[in-house]
């Protein structure tokens, strides 16, 4: 049955079949040949959505949504660039410390991209930067938005590893910031090479007149962590936090949202929800049958053959994960596959926490590579570019992520430093 439901999916996926749905036929065809009651499709799919940790996933994006439309991101832009904007690759460093600071907003790499990305692409263009490059440091930079939380990947890692959302929020911190550090050099490093120069003329006026304008923005994400760490509420909680937060911040306080553009918010916000949790329901139904047939159990068995090494362990599925996140959607790879992996962190000692991180970081990475490379495509739409061109721009970036990659695995140390605390 097993390899019914897995050559079943494939053949669906290569026919074009949306991914929830190719999931979620695959599941009901193996129900169906081993005559099984297919009301157990029914009773998975909602058993798997009653879940009251998911309804932090439409909160977020609405407060994502809210803070995007209430003009945040361009305050965050104008921050960054009262910061390093005179320097050397002045505008390519701005598009990392913005795309760090939203993502800290939104919990979503397309989102941070789109953010981002409307206001820089063409900025960075003008002041002669070459699109190919412009662009693929955008897509990179976006996927820090499901690295440095709030982050919707790491909620659907821990409702299904029945794992603490907060502490996957707080593991994500030290790892975004890496990350972010490391493109700041790297784009220094071009900058310097092909004569990328800064243009932003800052000071300590125009950085206190930037910060004023933002601080309402940024402290946002420290209301979200900081109740979190705090005990003062759940994660779930957490996301209404900002959604009223929000409301008040860009309704009455920076006054740059209508009323009326509310309805927007939340078809938006509610539409790409939807997406999200139709794929949820359909994994939960194919994560059941995977667990019925003991796959798990037999991929433990076979792996503790081959290794004992918890370090080579999870370099083999670090391999196995940029596979998957090369051809599918995050959440549904974390919905699958984390039930399969599950009973193997328990057979080679590794940390659940510290795992949930090089998950989200390793199929992060998908984000960024064909066929699927969501943020690859959401950042081409910025400007008139073929996808091809691209393939050879991204491709160092894609190198930076997996050296980030190693470093975590290599020091876990990184991930739990602030859970120690």
């Amino acid at each position: 049955m097993a390899a019914l439901l897995f050559s079943s999916l494939i053949g669906l996926l290569l026919l074009n079949v949306p991914l929830a749905i190719a999931v979620g036929l695959a599941s009901i065809l193996v129900l169906y040949i081993g005559d099984l009651d297919l009301f157990v499709a029914v009773q998975r799919m909602i058993t798997g959505l009653d879940v009251f940790s998911l309804m932090a996933i439409p909160l977020f994006m609405i407060a994502g949504k809210i803070m995007e439309i209430g003009g945040i991101s361009k305050r965050l832009v104008d921050l960054a660039a009262s910061i390093v904007g005179s320097i050397t690759g002045g505008f390519a460093i701005i598009a990392v410390i913005s795309s760090m600071f939203f993502a800290a907003i939104s919990g979503s790499a397309p989102a941070t991209v789109v953010a981002i990305g409307s206001i820089l692409v063409p900025a960075m263009i003008k002041e002669g930067y070459d699109k190919k490059f412009s662009i693929a440091l955008i897509a990179a930079s976006g996927t820090i938005g499901i690295i440095i939380p709030p982050s919707i990947p790491f909620i659907t890692f821990g409702i299904s590893a029945n794992a603490s959302v907060g502490d996957l929020f707080i593991a994500g911190v030290l790892p975004g910031l890496l990350m972010g550090l490391t493109l700041i050099i790297y784009c220094f490093i071009i900058s310097k090479r092909k004569g990328y120069k800064g243009s932003e003329k800052t000071s300590i006026k125009k950085f206190f007149q930037s910060l004023k304008s933002s601080i309402l923005g940024l402290l946002m994400p420290l209301i979200i962590l900081g109740g979190i760490y705090l005990g003062w509420f759940t994660p779930t909680e957490s996301g209404a936090v900002a959604c009223i937060y929000g409301l008040i911040v860009s309704l009455f306080i920076y006054r740059t949202m209508k009323i009326s553009e509310l309805k927007s918010v939340f078809v938006e916000a509610g539409t790409l929800s939807a997406m999200v949790l139709f794929i949820v329901a359909t994994a939960n139904l194919m994560s059941w049958l995977i667990t019925v047939e003991q796959i798990p159990s037999k991929i433990a068995g076979a792996l503790s053959s081959v290794t004992e090494s918890p370090l080579v362990f999870l370099f083999i599925i670090t391999l196995v994960l940029l596979v998957v996140g090369t051809f599918m959607e995050t959440n549904a790879a974390i919905i699958l596959i984390v039930p399969i992996l599950l009973p193997l962190l328990n057979t080679y000692d590794i940390n659940l926490i510290h795992f949930g991180v090089l998950m989200i970081f390793n199929l992060a990475i998908g984000l960024l590579t064909p066929p699927l490379g969501v943020n690859l495509f959401v950042a081409k739409s910025l400007a008139n570019i073929q996808f091809n061109q691209l393939i050879k721009s991204i491709i160092p970036f894609i190198l930076l992520m997996l050296l980030n990659l190693v470093i975590l695995i290599i020091i876990p140390e990184i991930s739990l430093l602030l859970l120690s605390e």
